[in-house]
């Protein structure tokens, strides 16, 4: 009995760990929803307000969002990319990719895209993870994450020749930036490669 105790509490801390990311990226997007106009105004990705010193918008412009209905897709979209890829990598491997993927985007909107002048949702973010996890999980399970990773691309592909998916800015209640989902799926791809390559490289004791 005290064995199968353990046992069921290695599995739920092992569960809480899984998702203690997700939890947190939910549980702070919430609150600043609750902010509404005010907070997003302050908060959002804004050209102008960063080229004036606000910087703190590199980051959290990423959490904001449009509204309830952009958010409620976003966090659905967390959810799902987590329970397909949000085994494959530790805690402290997504944060990685969390800071990188954000700082990808923030170097794409800034360099690659001037007229872009503000953005906000978790969406790019989501690329980034959505990325991450295929590559880490490809080994484990290849002809699952190679399947997930034909439909992804196969998605970037669609948007940058054609646009935003048909309903997607309806539904999120404002204009879909695409962009975000290149930059961030590149940036968590290449966060990922690299991490995959330092495992496989480290010595055997």
């Amino acid at each position: 009995m005290g064995l199968n105790q353990r046992n069921q509490r290695r599995l739920l801390a092992s569960y809480l760990q899984r998702w203690a990311l997700p939890g947190f990226i939910i549980i702070v997007a919430s609150l600043l929803a609750l902010c509404g106009d005010w907070g997003r105004e302050l908060l959002r990705f804004d050209r102008d307000a960063i080229a004036g010193g606000e910087i703190w918008r590199l980051a959290s412009g990423h959490f904001v969002h449009l509204g309830l209905s952009h958010w409620l897709l976003n966090g659905a979209g967390l959810l799902l990319v987590w329970f397909l890829v949000g085994e494959f990598l530790r805690t402290g491997q997504w944060l990685v990719v969390t800071l990188i993927s954000i700082l990808g985007m923030d170097i794409g909107f800034w360099l690659l895209q001037p007229q872009l002048q503000w953005y906000v949702g978790l969406s790019g973010l989501l690329h980034g993870f959505l990325f991450a996890g295929i590559v880490a999980g490809y080994r484990k399970r290849k002809v699952e994450m190679a399947v997930l990773g034909a439909i992804v691309v196969a998605k970037l592909i669609y948007e940058a020749l054609v646009g935003p998916l048909p309903g997607s800015e309806l539904t999120s209640g404002g204009a879909v930036i695409t962009a975000a989902h290149l930059y961030g799926a590149i940036s968590g791809f290449t966060m990922s490669t690299i991490m995959s390559i330092r495992v496989r490289r480290q010595p055997s004791i």
